[in-house]
């Protein structure tokens, strides 16, 4: 079983007004906690717990107006987001810079056809594909743009054989974003540059609305495509080797821009949770020389420096094969993501089982 999660835009704008008032009754009770727990750490040296917030704010909910399931949700994802980041304090919630955000339990919804209906009010959604699974959690979220969502968190039964057979080492890159060992290439425009004037322009006219949309679509349009890809690569390989080149050292170099664009971190997260669905697997591949050596004879003939870097096509000087300098990194990361060894997955080379091989 696995968790997925199903986002809805809600239709109704007569109801923003309600939504950003139950949205600062949360942000109260978060700022409440932030300030109790700050309190009994500087007193006691002691964290408290999801269990001991929701204490204190045990009966509040009918003076905030707020489901008891929101306030205990509150607690938790409270509790939750001080233990990963170790702080002492979170950052407050204001009206001005946070968004809006109400989470809530399964029994405090429930959907009739395409509405859900919190607290007695129903919201109507444009259902843009079917809630499949069984439904756990959720929340209300607002973007930049005062357009407020459903998120549905619910649990989806996984496959138990992968769709497809294939082996596929996946190259990441600028201008081919993801290039493929079986040859197919996945490339789109770099759509920071390509909107890059109207947005400068948008921002240096003041027009803080227009730029947000413009941010907007530039999130909403790579996002669509990143789903696509990713789904189509899900479904015919059985074995995912990503490239495992770092997006914090690159963010830090001329190609900044770039890097941001090609969303490296979404790519990889997508095809993670997605080969799980599928029943299949996926792992990252080292990436070392994987662009100068030969796959053919492994030898380092490759192009190679900062200078090299317009040179996609190549011949290796041992062998004399002609390779496309993307698909050939591609093939090198798979391979050497078949010899990493990870506990209950098959390596698909020679027909061994890993979990055979482990202690």
């Amino acid at each position: 079983m696995s968790v997925t999660t199903y986002q809805y835009r809600i239709k109704d704008s007569q109801h923003r007004t309600y939504l950003l008032r139950v949205s600062w009754a949360v942000n109260t009770v978060w700022n409440y906690y932030n300030q109790v727990s700050l309190l009994a750490w500087r007193r006691d040296r002691k964290w408290l717990t999801g269990f001991d917030l929701a204490n204190l704010c045990a009966g509040v909910g009918k003076d905030l107006g707020l489901h008891s399931d929101t306030i205990n949700e509150i607690c938790l994802q409270y509790a939750k987001a001080r233990k990963q980041q170790g702080k002492r304090r979170l950052k407050w919630r204001s009206r001005k810079r946070s968004l809006g955000w109400i989470p809530f339990k399964v029994r405090a919804i429930k959907l009739v056809d395409d509405a859900l209906v919190y607290l007695g009010r129903s919201f109507r959604l444009w259902l843009s594909r079917p809630v499949e699974g069984t439904i756990k959690t959720g929340s209300f979220t607002q973007d930049a743009r005062g357009r407020w969502y459903v998120n549905l968190q619910c649990e989806v039964a996984d496959r138990t054989e992968p769709l497809g057979d294939a082996e596929i080492g996946i190259d990441l890159g600028f201008t081919q974003q993801i290039a493929c060992s079986d040859g197919v290439v996945y490339s789109r425009e770099n759509l920071t540059r390509t909107h890059e004037e109207v947005l400068a322009k948008a921002q240096r006219a003041g027009k803080k609305h227009r730029a947000k949309a413009l941010y907007a679509k530039i999130g909403n349009v790579r996002k669509d495509w990143t789903h696509k890809v990713t789904t189509a690569i899900a479904r015919r390989a059985r074995l995912i080797v990503v490239g495992d080149v770092s997006s914090a050292k690159l963010v830090q170099t001329p190609f900044a821009k770039s890097t941001y664009d090609a969303a490296w971190g979404m790519v990889r997260h997508q095809l993670t949770y997605k080969a799980i669905r599928l029943a299949g697997v996926c792992v990252p591949g080292r990436e070392m020389f994987s662009s100068v050596t030969c796959s053919a004879c492994l030898q380092r003939t490759g192009p190679s420096g900062l200078s090299a870097l317009g040179v996609r096509e190549w011949t290796c000087g041992a062998c004399g094969i002609s390779h496309n300098r993307d698909i050939n990194a591609a093939h090198n990361i798979l391979r050497l993501g078949r010899q990493t060894p990870i506990k209950g997955i098959p390596v698909l080379e020679g027909g061994e089982d890993v979990k055979s091989t482990l202690p």
